[in-house]
């Protein structure tokens, strides 16, 4: 990766993962990344006391979702002093299903490249055996379709684990609180004709039991809003 300028920072949404976010903060690379901001979502366990000594910006976001918890993140950046305010902005998940010394790979979509919009595909990546049910790669799948056949863009992977440029980020205007948080950016994306590309990533299973797909109502929720989300933005 080539040498650069560019302020990198992270956000972590978490909730109720004491067990798994100081193995993500301890795989970050500190020299690629700036700051990094752990969005406490209304977590009963020590999630935040872990988060904190791992080295992490704490935020408290007692209103539950997943998008309420990365919006967090972004408010804090954008009351920040323009000059202070980050050039890039790395979301990953707090499970530690992804391997966050991978960012590198992400990153480099953007030094070298100049793209706008990076996401870590799992589809084209090593997706360790049990670590997606059959239900979120169906649903990946024919979001992505969907999102092919009304947006012309070609995605594989609607995948936590993202990269963008901040100012993208911010002319997005984000808006969704819960599941519709990823393929909202997605499909705004496609809508405003960013650069965008994807990069294989390792998977593997998640520490502890998700939220989401770890339900049954979790995953119908999901699922429905992700649809809803794809077709509410035509």
């Amino acid at each position: 990766m080539p040498q650069h300028n560019m302020a990198i920072d992270m956000i972590i949404p978490a909730f109720n993962e004491e067990n798994a976010v100081d193995k993500v903060l301890a795989d970050i690379p500190r020299d690629l990344i700036r700051e990094v901001i752990v969005c406490n979502n209304g977590s009963t366990d020590r999630t935040a006391e872990v988060a904190h000594a791992g080295g992490a910006t704490v935020l408290d976001e007692a209103q539950k979702g997943y998008g309420h918890a990365c919006l967090k993140g972004i408010n804090y950046l954008r009351d920040k002093p323009t000059d202070e305010q980050p050039d890039i902005v790395v979301f990953i998940d707090a499970d530690y299903s992804d391997y966050p010394e991978e960012v590198r790979l992400l990153v480099a979509q953007i030094l070298e490249r100049d793209m706008d919009l990076i996401i870590g595909s799992r589809a084209l990546g090593n997706l360790e055996r049990g670590a997606m049910t059959p239900q979120q790669i169906f649903g990946n799948w024919l979001a992505t379709n969907l999102i092919k056949l009304f947006y012309r863009y070609e995605f594989t992977d609607l995948g936590p684990f993202r990269a963008i440029k901040w100012q993208k980020l911010l002319d997005l205007d984000m808006q969704d609180t819960t599941y519709g948080w990823t393929v909202e950016m997605q499909v705004k994306a496609a809508k405003m004709k960013y650069k965008c590309t994807e990069v294989a990533v390792n998977y593997r299973k998640r520490i502890g039991k998700s939220k989401v797909s770890g339900t049954v109502k979790g995953t119908i929720l999901a699922g429905h809003k992700i649809l809803w989300t794809i077709f509410k933005l035509l």
